[in-house]
């Protein structure tokens, strides 16, 4: 028999032998999957979780969830590359998913979830379960990821196959500034990308104690792979990078406005690659989500992201939402037909 159960103390999730295997470190191969990471942002970000569970006998399925007013969103933040769920080896996936997404009815008449894989079908079983379970279901692409194959290529073999102008611009400015790397938290390089990050183009960052925090717990692990360039001695770009799983993970990148014209971007990026590549022969490159043009020199596929809405089609405050939404997929079919 199925049971569904939720938990916003992630302490009992702990305390589920399963659950807890599922979500450690020596079962994930990403971040964004472990149980250190939800507790990190319920932590540091101010949110109250909602993991969401669905039990039968040792096998188990979670959806990391938070409530948002009448509404039910993902348990994620801008740093998060994706959500999706998650089953213990040999789950009954669509049984056990069906059961959670029936009895999420009595917890919220909406749910809303992005950004979704579905390389290895996840969106869709998602559509499907929840379709299943009652839910009027709609899905859209909402963002793209771009990802580099490495294909059992080095480094120089990957380089050579890079457009023309990045390889150029590399060459005459690889030697205008001096590179360090680590693979272990250091405060002093951390201190030296916030400087970098605040004099940058970017926004102020979201939430720099959950950032950092996340670097420490990378580099006492052995993931982290951070670099930062330094022009006259002072730092003008940083990038911080983690590795598992046989996938480098592209968290944060920024270079400060003054020193556009050194490139030092690219240059820390080309030293990662090589790092990651050629030291520890990575076979997957990600470049998390957003269609930024810079991405394209580096990556080579782009893999879609999607959101899906599933609303209780009972509920009366759904109704117009449903109704455009119905509108939408009729003009969309009858625009491609």
């Amino acid at each position: 028999m199925i049971v569904v159960t939720y938990h916003d103390d992630l302490k009992e999730v702990q305390a589920d032998a399963a659950l807890a295997a599922l979500l450690g470190e020596d079962h994930t191969c990403a971040p964004f999957d472990r149980l250190a990471w939800w507790r990190n942002l319920a932590e540091t970000c101010d949110m109250l979780p909602l993991i969401a569970v669905a039990r039968d006998g040792d096998a188990r399925a979670v959806l990391p969830l938070l409530r948002s007013g009448r509404k039910i969103i993902p348990l994620a933040n801008w740093y998060s590359f994706r959500t999706r769920p998650l089953f213990t080896p040999g789950a009954d996936q669509r049984a056990l998913l069906t059961a959670l997404a029936r009895d999420l009815a009595g917890e919220a008449p909406h749910i809303t979830l992005s950004p979704l894989p579905d390389e290895d079908g996840e969106m869709a079983l998602l559509a499907e379960c929840f379709r299943k379970a009652g839910w009027a279901v709609f899905r859209e692409q909402c963002d793209v990821n771009h990802v580099l194959p490495v294909g059992g290529r080095s480094y120089a073999e990957y380089m050579a196959m890079r457009p023309g102008q990045l390889r150029t611009t590399l060459k005459r400015k690889s030697g205008k500034v001096a590179v360090e790397l680590y693979t272990a938290f250091s405060a002093d390089a951390w201190a030296a990308y916030e400087a970098v990050y605040a004099q940058s183009w970017k926004p102020s960052e979201g939430s720099p104690v959950f950032l950092r925090r996340f670097a420490e717990e990378e580099g006492a692990a052995g993931r982290l792979r951070m670099a930062i360039a330094r022009a006259e001695g002072e730092p003008v770009a940083a990038q911080f990078w983690t590795v598992e799983g046989g996938t480098a993970f592209i968290h944060k990148l920024a270079h400060t406005e003054a020193s556009k014209p050194l490139s030092p971007g690219t240059t820390l990026s080309a030293a990662l690659f090589e790092q990651v590549i050629d030291r520890d022969h990575v076979t997957l490159v990600d470049f998390g989500t957003g269609d930024d043009g810079y991405k394209r020199d580096w990556m080579e596929l782009i893999r879609p992201r999607y959101r899906l809405v599933m609303m209780r089609p009972a509920w009366p405050g759904n109704w117009p939402q449903i109704a455009k939404a119905v509108l939408r997929r009729l003009a969309a079919r009858a625009n491609h037909g």
